[in-house]
C-alpha cells in the first residue's frame, strides 16, 4: 500500500471481528510508529498495550465519562492501546524552561503525530483503529498503573475491522488553504 492509498483509506473503525491481534503485529505497528517525528527527537510517546479483558471492561465501564458510544467501541476491540507521553520533555529545554510560548502544548502535538503514525501503520497491517478522546485520564492511569512520569494522551482501540466505513465528506482544498505572497 502506498502512502496516498494509506492516507485516503484509513478510517476510524468502531466495530471489530473479535479476532485477536497478535503480539508480533502490535510490535510491528509500534516499531513503525517509532518513526513519528517529535520535538527535538524526544520520542515521548509510549504505548501501553492492554489485552486483559477485565482492564478493558473497567475502562469502558468506569472511565469514559458516561459516553456510551466509546464504551461500546472499547468492548468490541481486541486490543486497547493507552497512549501516554513522558511529561516535561517535549517543548522543554534541558534546564526545564520552555523553548516557545506553546508551553506543554508540544506534548499533545507529539502525541497526535505519534497516534496518527500508529494508526496508519496499523491500517497498513490490516488492523483497524479508533482514537478515543473522551475519557477520565486519572481513572485510565489508575486502571493500567501508569507511572507518574507519564500522562495519558489517548485511547486507541484496535482489532480486525467488522465494518468498512465510507469516507466522510472532506473540505475542498480552497477551504483549507490560504496563500500568502
Amino acid at each position: 500500500m502506498d502512502t496516498k492509498e494509506s492516507i485516503r483509506g484509513r478510517r476510524s473503525v468502531r466495530r471489530y471481528t473479535g479476532e485477536p491481534v497478535t503480539r508480533e503485529t502490535v510490535e510491528q505497528i509500534v516499531a513503525l510508529a517509532a518513526y513519528a517525528p517529535s520535538w527535538k527527537n524526544t520520542q515521548v510517546a509510549r504505548y501501553n498495550v492492554v489485552t486483559d479483558r477485565s482492564v478493558i471492561e473497567k475502562i469502558a465501564n468506569e472511565a469514559v465519562l458516561g459516553f456510551a458510544h466509546n464504551a461500546a467501541i472499547l468492548q468490541s476491540c481486541s486490543v486497547l492501546v493507552v497512549q501516554s507521553v513522558n511529561v516535561k520533555r517535549s517543548g522543554y529545554e534541558r534546564d526545564g524552561s520552555f523553548s516557545t510560548s506553546k508551553g506543554t502544548h508540544w506534548e499533545s502535538f507529539d502525541a497526535g503525530i505519534a497516534a496518527q503514525t500508529f494508526c496508519l501503520a496499523a491500517h497498513d497491517c490490516g488492523v483497524g483503529t479508533c482514537i478515543l478522546g473522551v475519557f477520565d485520564e486519572q481513572k485510565v492511569a489508575e486502571a493500567i498503573a501508569l507511572p507518574s512520569t507519564q500522562t495519558v494522551s489517548a485511547l486507541i482501540t484496535m482489532g480486525y475491522p467488522a465494518e468498512n466505513p465510507a469516507a466522510p465528506a472532506r473540505k475542498s482544498v480552497g477551504e483549507l488553504i490560504r496563500w500568502i505572497g
